[in-house]
């Protein structure tokens, strides 16, 4: 089952408005040719990811984003689901 596509969707919580977490997600996305979807700013001052590839990419592209964003980031809520296969891009939404 290691081309199935999965879903994961993403709140990042903390400083992660104005600290580039959004371009630092997108080239972290970029190494993961597989993965598509959007990272975005939300009112609350969170920043939300849905992207979609298989378990392994997403895990490891999470695991990444962890590793360079840490001292942003306070929690970090997230939740897989099937792929609506909606998106064919990575990119950064306003």
């Amino acid at each position: 089952m290691s081309d199935a596509v999965d879903c994961v969707h993403v709140i990042f919580r903390g400083d992660v408005q104005g600290v580039g977490f959004r371009y630092t997600t997108k080239r972290a996305a970029a190494t993961y040719p597989g993965i598509t979807g959007i990272v975005r700013n939300l009112p609350d001052g969170t920043v939300e990811l849905l992207a979609e590839g298989t378990r392994t990419d997403l895990d490891h592209l999470l695991s990444d984003i962890r590793q360079i964003m840490t001292p942003y980031m306070r929690d970090m809520a997230s939740q897989y689901s099937v792929a609506s296969r909606i998106y064919t891009t990575f990119s950064i939404g306003l």
